[in-house]
């Protein structure tokens, strides 16, 4: 979600906006492969939603973002999936964990989704809720 993170990692691929991943929760998974804690993924859940980010991937940036998310090395699978925007339903690809659910992100972690969800413009009680999530306290929540 994080733009300056993404122009790094994907520097041809512009974000397009932002929108509502309808009937799935952010949660976190595969403690044991994270750096510093579990990684944040996504899990189907009918009554939830997770704020997204929509990114316009070319297809040179795609094969970096691959290499970041693990996806050679089997972390993540890619799912496409509609979201629900201001201009109506899209689909996208998402990164989705390929491990079990569970675990603490770190508080450093954790600190960082919320930050990009608020510079995104997620709105103010979602934002709320990521800083109060359960996290290991390997650094600073922000």
């Amino acid at each position: 979600m994080d733009p300056t993170q993404m122009l790094q990692r994907a520097p041809h691929s512009p974000m397009t906006g932002t929108g509502w991943l309808m009937g799935w929760r952010l949660t976190f998974g595969g403690e044991d492969v994270g750096w510093e804690g579990a990684l944040a993924t996504i899990v189907e859940e009918s009554d939830a939603q997770v704020f997204t980010v929509l990114y316009d991937v070319s297809s040179e940036d795609e094969q970096e973002l691959d290499r970041w998310e693990g996806s050679d090395l089997g972390l993540h699978k890619k799912l496409r999936l509609r979201i629900h925007t201001l201009d109506g339903p899209t689909l996208a690809w998402l990164y989705v964990l390929d491990a079990y659910e569970g675990g603490l992100p770190s508080a450093r972690y954790l600190g960082l989704i919320a930050e990009a969800a608020e510079r995104a413009g997620a709105p103010n009680d979602y934002v709320t809720k990521l800083r109060t999530l359960p996290c290991s306290n390997t650094g600073p929540a922000r």
